[in-house]
């Protein structure tokens, strides 16, 4: 009998459901209207464990985005669990209410998706491989490259694979690539930014490429596809992060660690020169402070998330401030053994660069920017002095501005890096004479 009556109201939450949903829709449908005739725009969908944030980017005739559209929308405890989607329908909704709030200020509907995936079992590394040509002497063609890029991608993919499986105790896991980008090519030991045309024996290719598990990737199609949203891309967010700092290659000589703090999971990325160098990611964002502060207090977590950021506001009675700092402080710790951890991943550099930008909700904690300033975590790792930390700010990613106002600092700045990610993977025709090497990073979207 109790069997009955929990599948009764199953049938009845899953009605409801579908009913809200519907509703939702229709709002979105009736309210907004289409792009105008050669107008060109973009979704940029970051669904994050602690919020969904929502921009509408207008695509501008020289290649940059202007956004036009802001939603965001928190999420319930049960919704996600460190960074992937753990309940489909409440997550539709969410986002479904953050873009309609998008739509309503931006003025238009637009279906084109790009969408942001995390999470500890999204894999992103650089591969390196050499290949002998046949004939040194004729000149290397967009063909041949696609040839070997692709056979850089499949090394990666076992590599990703077998990483996979040793972290699931021999578990098999289905997974597919999101994101290729070139870090660096050589022909005969010379560097060049434009193999075509070159002459010679030996390409060596270094390409950063992120998978993630068909399981993680189905629930945002699954997302995409109740929300009436056409998915052009699924990203790996820390890459989306570093694509949002290097832009159009203005800054190709940029080396950086950056990191997004979210909900959920704290992810990584290394530029050096301009190249994503890898990606990192683990299970510690700002969900895990307020439990440990819920534990510590003994209060709900809603409790705890009020006292975690009055903390943060200096605003917290006298009485209450030691045991929270202390739940907060024992925390930061793990947090940061987790991120020496996976900046002692990179062995292929000789240094890692020693600026540090951070962004994503989590980062608004001081006592992460203060830990990061102020011990000596980083000793252990090959980085020739003291890190200098700083959050990143809008008016800093490159070609994307924000006209909504709305804007003001750096929880949105994933979001602003699935825009230009989706800009890379639609190949908009925005500039006629783009680059050979611009051309090769676009043949790499996927």
């Amino acid at each position: 009998m109790l069997n009955k009556f929990k599948s009764v109201g199953q049938q009845a939450a899953t009605k409801a459901m579908a009913v809200s949903k519907e509703k939702a829709l229709s709002f979105r449908s009736k309210n907004k209207k289409g792009a105008a005739k050669g107008e060109k725009f973009l979704v940029a969908l970051d669904i994050g464990t602690e919020f969904v944030k929502a921009l509408i980017g207008k695509v501008n005739n020289d290649g940059t985005i202007d956004i036009i559209g802001v939603g965001r929308r928190h999420q319930a405890l049960s919704d996600m669990q460190a960074g992937a989607i753990s309940d489909i329908a409440a997550v539709v909704q969410n986002c479904d209410q953050a873009l309609s709030d998008a739509e309503a200020q931006a003025g238009v509907s637009e279906r084109q998706t790009i969408i942001g995936i995390a999470g500890e079992l999204v894999k992103g590394t650089t591969t390196t491989i050499r290949v002998a040509r046949k004939s040194a002497d004729q000149s290397i063609d967009i063909e041949e490259m696609e040839r070997i890029i692709h056979l850089v991608q499949q090394r990666a993919e076992i590599k990703a694979k077998k990483q996979l499986a040793w972290e699931m105790g021999g578990k098999e896991v289905a997974i597919r690539l999101v994101n290729s980008a070139i870090v660096n090519l050589e022909i005969d030991g010379y560097p060049v930014t434009n193999p075509i045309g070159f002459q010679g024996q030996y390409v060596v290719v270094q390409l950063y490429t992120a998978f993630a598990p068909m399981i993680h990737i189905g629930a945002l199609e699954k997302t995409a596809e109740e929300l009436d949203l056409e998915l052009i891309s699924v990203a790996a967010e820390p890459f989306a992060v570093a694509r949002a700092v290097i832009g159009d290659r203005q800054n190709q000589n940029l080396s950086a660690i950056l990191m997004d703090v979210g909900g959920g999971t704290t992810d990584i990325a290394v530029i050096d020169d301009g190249g994503v160098q890898g990606t990192e990611m683990f299970g510690i964002g700002g969900r895990a402070y307020t439990h440990a502060v819920e534990r510590e207090a003994g209060v709900s977590f809603d409790q705890a998330e009020t006292l975690k950021i009055s903390f943060g506001a200096n605003q917290l009675p006298p009485q209450k401030r030691p045991a929270v700092e202390a739940a907060l402080s024992r925390t930061a710790d793990v947090w940061i053994n987790g991120i020496e951890l996976a900046l002692s991943e990179f062995p292929k550099l000789d240094n890692l660069p020693h600026r540090m930008f951070l962004c994503g909700g989590g980062a608004s904690l001081d006592m992460l920017m203060e830990r990061l300033e102020g011990d000596d975590w980083y000793k252990n790792l090959p980085l020739t002095r003291k890190p200098s930390v700083h959050l990143i700010r809008p008016e800093q990613v490159v070609g994307i501005k924000d006209t909504t106002g709305k804007i003001t600092d750096h929880t949105y700045i994933t979001a602003m890096g699935l825009l230009r990610v989706g800009l890379d993977t639609k190949q908009f025709d925005t500039n006629e004479n783009s680059s050979i090497r611009e051309k090769l990073d676009r043949m790499l979207s996927v």
